[in-house]
Order: C-alpha cells, then structure tokens, then sequence
C-alpha cells in the first residue's frame, strides 16, 4: 500500500489546503478531499490542482460534494443530504502517495453522532497537525494533540503556518511531546514556484515517512 497522509488543523481557516497543495507536489501524490462543503468559487481539490501543479489525475473526486459553506452536518441538512460516514473509505490510488485535507478541525461533525476525528481513528493513518503560529495556538494545538492521543492516533508531527514564533513553536513540540515539521510562512505573493520553494527551504521529506 502506498503511503497515506492525513493533513489536519487546529481550527478553520489556518491554511491547510495551501499546506496539502504544497505537501502533495512535494511527495508526488495525489490528494483527496472526501466532503467539500461550498462549491461556488475554487474548491479547496481545485486550489490544490492550481497551486501544487497536479494534473487532474492525481486529484481524487470529493465523496461528498455540498452546496452549503458550512460543517458538513450542517451542509448537508441545508443540502438534504445524508452523509453515510461509514461509507467513508480512503480510496486506493495504486502507487502514487496520498494526501488526504480533512474539514476545520478534528472536531468538525459530520452528523449528530460522528466528529471528523472518528473517521481518522477508524482509518488508522498518521496525521499531520496544522496549527496557526499567531496568539492562541498553543492551547488549541496542545487540545488537539490530547484528542489525537486520547483515540491512539499516530501523530506525524505539527506544522506550523504564519510567521515565525520560536516561543509558541518550541512550547507546543516540548509540552506536547510532538515533533516539529517545519514552518510555511505566508506567501506573497502565493504561487506554485513560491510555494515549491517554502517546502524545500523548511520541510525534509523524510519526515513524512510513518
């Protein structure tokens, strides 16, 4: 089986789907995106396409495509669409990596009944925490790393997305006891070569390797 990553955050919005365009270009994988809620603009398997180079063949067809920007529970009521999460299975894509962007953060439900973190334990793959640098992080990423632990998920390490933070950075990695990846900084402006360019200047790619 080929090499399978999940990529999470703390919260919405921190830049995950730049960091899984980045991540997928720079393994030479595909990328899945299994719920996409809010399909008016880019979506986030078409942002990765543009920004990590990748032909349409390595983007996996979301499972799950809601009209709504919202949480997928709540998308799909709006979008009268039941999500069957037990249906969710990671897709095989032969021997090319995969990169899979999970929603918000771990918590993010898909139902009443399941969280997005429930889904991640029954797939048993190892994860990759995004987590802001600005104020704040440190108590979100340690609360996300215990929730990881708490359901024995295999934790990659933590990448850090913003402007540099030693502080906050080395908090995280010793309290939480979690290794650091590397930092993407904000880019300006945000282009493939640019982005190609911040993941071989801050990642190694061993690090990926389960």
């Amino acid at each position: 089986m080929s090499q399978r990553i999940v990529v999470t955050g703390t919260d919405t919005g921190i830049g995950k789907t730049i960091f899984s365009a980045g991540l997928a270009d720079f393994l030479g994988a595909d990328y899945w995106k299994p719920i996409q809620a809010g399909l008016e603009g880019e979506t986030d398997s078409k942002v990765v396409a543009r920004l990590g180079g990748l032909s349409d063949d390595r983007i996996v067809p979301e499972r799950y495509r809601l009209e709504t920007p919202a949480s997928p529970d709540h998308a799909a009521a709006i979008d009268g669409v039941r999500i069957d999460a037990e249906a969710l299975d990671v897709p095989d894509t032969g021997e090319r990596p995969l990169v899979i962007e999970g929603a918000g953060g771990l918590m993010v439900p898909l139902s009443r009944s399941t969280l997005y973190i429930d889904i991640f334990a029954r797939w048993r793959l190892p994860v990759v925490l995004c987590a802001r640098t600005a104020l704040g992080t440190i108590n979100h990423s340690l609360l996300s790393v215990e929730a990881l632990r708490n359901r024995k998920i295999e934790i990659l390490g933590i990448a850090f997305i913003g402007e540099r933070n030693s502080n906050s950075e080395s908090a995280i990695c010793e309290i939480g006891r979690v290794r650091g990846l590397g930092r993407l900084p904000r880019l300006s402006p945000l282009t493939t070569s640019a982005l190609q360019a911040a993941f071989k200047a801050s990642f190694n790619r061993d690090d990926f390797n389960p």
